[in-house]
């Protein structure tokens, strides 16, 4: 579970999600509860590929991610991601994680 400290100073802020299934998720952060529950906004998902660059699939609106899918929750630096050639990236995407 996250504190209220852990996520309190990133609503508002961008950040990556990456969820138990393997999606990358990037959005605003705009609240959360205390199952983790996230609030996400202006958010796109980043499907990744090792033959192509990476797509960004726009989800639009508001989306809810589910704490008990919630693999790693991060911060994005805006300076670095305006700077970063996704086109170029090539990456094997994500397995579901095991239990």
């Amino acid at each position: 579970m996250a504190s209220d400290a852990g996520l309190a100073p990133l609503v508002d802020s961008t950040i990556s999600v990456i969820t138990n299934d393997g999606r990358v998720i990037v959005g605003i952060l705009r609240g959360y509860d205390q199952a983790t529950n996230l609030i996400l906004d202006e958010c796109h998902e980043r499907v990744y590929s090792s033959k192509a660059g990476v797509e960004q699939v726009v989800l639009g609106g508001l989306h809810v991610v589910r704490g008990d899918n919630i693999a790693v929750v991060g911060e994005v630096d805006d300076e670095i991601e305006q700077g970063l050639d996704l086109s170029a990236i090539r990456a094997t995407p994500l397995a579901p994680v095991q239990h």
